[in-house]
């Protein structure tokens, strides 16, 4: 798994952190974004439907996990 961090990060830097990083992992791989800005909870998963990539949930606060689709 690889991380993201981006606490202290406002946003739109979490999701372009993100979409920077992505394409650096192999299809399938989860990344996981460690993100305190609160937009970051609507703002990964709206990311992940608009770019065709699974948003796995957030397994405890300010983590959330994203697995490479395509």
């Amino acid at each position: 798994m690889i991380e993201v961090d981006s606490r202290g990060r406002r946003c739109p830097l979490p999701i372009i952190d993100l979409a920077r990083r992505l394409p650096t992992v192999a299809v399938g791989e989860v990344v996981r974004v460690l993100a305190d800005d609160p937009a970051a909870a609507n703002d990964i998963p709206a990311w992940c439907r608009m770019k065709a990539q699974e948003y796995l949930g957030s397994p405890a606060p300010d983590v959330y996990e994203v697995r490479r689709l395509r």
